[in-house]
């Protein structure tokens, strides 16, 4: 299970980062393209088993955000969404290999308890 991985090097990160204010963080927010093969539900039930094992996170929530696949087409010069993962342009039906958006995996935000 490669999204164990993945959240242990989140929680890595945010204590690279924000060691001092681990305790005031109140939500993580990660930002998971389609192609970045990371399913929400397993990428939660990892982070939910590394808290369970890791208590002093254990008030830390996690939100996954998901980014459609985005390509560009060198013909028309414009972004289209990949729909049913065929790379092909909606407008000209011309084959793109080019990725716009789709495969990223980060931290978008860390958000901090009120105090």
């Amino acid at each position: 299970m490669h999204e164990l991985s993945i959240v242990k090097d989140i929680f890595d990160t945010l204590n690279e980062h924000y060691d001092s204010k681990i305790e005031d963080i109140e939500k993580v927010q990660i930002t998971a393209g389609l192609l970045s093969n990371v399913q929400p539900v397993l990428i939660q039930n990892a982070f939910d088993a590394f808290i369970a094992d890791n208590q002093n996170y254990n008030e830390i929530e996690l939100e996954v955000l998901v980014n459609e696949i985005v390509a560009y087409c060198e013909h028309c010069h414009k972004n289209f969404e990949v729909k049913y993962h065929k790379f092909v342009c909606e407008d000209c039906s011309t084959p793109s290999s080019t990725i716009v958006k789709g495969n990223e995996l980060f931290i978008s935000q860390v958000i901090f308890k009120n105090k």
